[in-house]
């Protein structure tokens, strides 16, 4: 179901509030009166159902909101009509074209003009366009500029969620226009134009609340038309490699995203050193900025030169050795795997906190060493790795590491030898429920609730160790069973019951096992007297026999 149960729920209450409905090929449109009247449109995508898109608020972060639901089981409701409804909808579409062909020019345009004496919206798209294609650039460059205000939308000097999405159709009309401009033989103004768009919608992003992205759309729209105005004006080669150098690295890239090797065919061969050179030069101005790493990073890959890839990751290295797996694997993938061990093991050595250590470099490293038939250096590193962290995943990992070593036993005493003299030194409650975990992975039960009772274990671990153990400690298994329940009966809801039934059954097996049914049978007794309010527990406990 494409609806959450609570759309659909809600669009039931909806049905009647349908109207409008107009059929295509493939689409469906409509009018629905909630809050406010929303334009709703549905797309059939045959086998697959329905998609479709609503402007109302909760429609516009992409979900399959009620008015989408009432519209859709409307359509449902008549299928069978649709066909003809479909059928008239082409009718009028080729009625309104014959019509139109029939007008001559003057009665066009009168009909054009009085529709943009009524829309200022289409006016204004045709003032635009006519600018563009008259080549009055300096109208084309005001219309742009009023065009990317936000003034007509902002209250307060801010774009709400609520117009953002009209302010970036208004600010797409721009990115039109400037496209017009190419095709009417003004490339070349298509271009300083398209850059100075950039630069405002960049200030303009600031001050919208762009969370569906149509700014980000907008941006790269603006991309696209910028690219291919150089395509047909070709510019010079160097001075479009500084701008693009420039804009890269400058504040104004995040809305547009532009990747300077989709101009390589229009920089050339003598472009692209320039391009190459100033990006050199920047990053090595500053070898830690973002911007200057990442462009340095993809025209070295697009060049091939695994070395210069290498050297933009080793100027700016991670403390937790995140970086050299990175170099490590761009090694090996250039088939340079001897190189790519010893940065891996750089980064393990230089790590200020083995603890802190990206474990994925941990688990990299292990791997090669697992490779390389070095199976006691991947022992080593597991054991280090653990001391530092004394977590139940890096005990897991130090356990086959040395079973693939064949020396677990050792290793696992040293292990276990640690972590009880970190409980015993912090008082339990820091290693102690790590020490339970450890043994009860290793199905090591006796000794985890010993540890348990002398070093301390959460009521998770109690609960598991009661689960494992009742069969041969039923005593002990019924203790816990019964403290971890106390609390439960003064709490509501499912949840709790199904989790308070659960304990009771580990009740009942406990005094079965002890040969006190009668025991267990009064405590049933008083607790249906004590809850007998909760009659989805009373429920829930007879359809488990309780």
């Amino acid at each position: 179901m494409m609806a959450g149960p609570r759309s659909f729920e809600r669009g039931l209450g909806y049905l009647d509030a349908v109207s409008g409905v107009e059929v295509g090929d493939g689409w469906v449109t409509a009018t629905v009166h909630g809050t406010e009247r929303y334009e709703v449109e549905l797309t059939l995508d045959g086998a697959d159902g329905f998609g479709g898109e609503c402007d109302c608020p909760y429609g516009l972060e992409g979900n399959f909101c009620k008015h989408l639901v009432a519209l859709g089981l409307t359509v449902i409701a008549q299928s069978a009509s649709l066909p003809r409804q479909r059928e008239a909808a082409r009718t009028r579409v080729r009625d309104l074209d014959v019509w139109l062909s029939g007008l001559s020019k003057d009665e066009l345009l009168g009909l054009v003009r009085e529709q943009v004496d009524e829309d200022r919206q289409l006016r204004r798209r045709l003032e635009l366009r006519a600018a563009s294609v008259r080549g009055d650039l300096a109208a084309v460059r005001a219309r742009i500029r009023e065009l990317f205000d936000i003034g007509p939308f902002a209250q307060y000097g801010y774009v709400a969620y609520s117009d953002a999405r009209a302010y970036a159709d208004q600010a797409g009309q721009a990115v039109s226009a400037i496209g017009a401009l190419t095709g009417s033989g003004r490339a070349a103004d298509a271009i300083t134009v398209a850059r100075e768009a950039m630069r405002l919608l960049a200030e303009a992003v600031e001050s919208v609340d762009d969370s569906d992205g149509g700014l980000g759309q907008v941006g790269a729209a603006l991309a696209d038309v910028h690219l291919g105005a150089c395509r047909v004006a070709r510019p010079d080669p160097e001075e479009l490699a500084r701008w693009l150098v420039g804009h890269v690295l400058g504040e104004f890239d995040g809305v547009t995203d532009i990747d300077p090797l989709d101009y390589a065919d229009v920089l050339g061969e003598g472009g692209m050193t320039v391009l190459r050179e100033l990006a050199t030069r920047a990053w090595r101005r500053k070898r830690t900025g973002w911007a200057e790493k990442y462009l340095m990073e993809r025209l070295a890959k697009a060049g091939g030169d695994v070395d210069a890839v290498i050297a933009v990751h080793a100027a700016d290295l991670a403390a937790n050795g995140h970086t050299h797996l990175v170099i490590a694997r761009e090694l090996d993938s250039a088939g340079r795997s001897d190189e790519a061990l010893r940065w891996a093991e750089r980064g393990i050595r230089e790590a200020r906190d083995l603890g802190a250590v990206d474990t994925a470099l941990v688990d990299d490293l292990c791997e090669r060493y697992a490779q390389a038939a070095r199976l006691p250096d991947a022992v080593s590193l597991r054991r280090d790795h653990f001391g530092a962290r004394r977590s139940l995943l890096a005990y897991q990992q130090l356990r086959a590491a040395a079973r693939a070593a064949d020396c677990w036993p050792a290793e696992r005493a040293r292990a276990l030898a640690l972590l009880s003299e970190d409980a015993g030194r912090r008082g339990g409650w820091y290693g102690g429920p790590v020490l339970v975990d450890a043994l009860l992975d290793d199905e090591d039960v006796e000794a985890a609730w010993q540890a348990a009772t002398e070093a301390g274990a959460h009521d998770r671990q109690w609960l598991t160790l009661a689960e494992q153990a009742r069969a041969t400690r039923p005593a002990d298994a019924l203790g816990v069973y019964l403290r971890l329940a106390a609390p439960l009966m003064q709490q509501t809801g499912n949840a709790v019951y199904e989790q308070f039934v659960s304990l009771l059954l580990g009740i009942r097996d406990c005094h079965h096992r002890l040969g006190t049914p009668d025991e267990f049978s009064a405590y049933v007794t008083a607790l249906r007297t004590t809850q007998k309010r909760k009659r989805n527990l009373i429920r829930l406990m007879e359809q488990h026999g309780l």
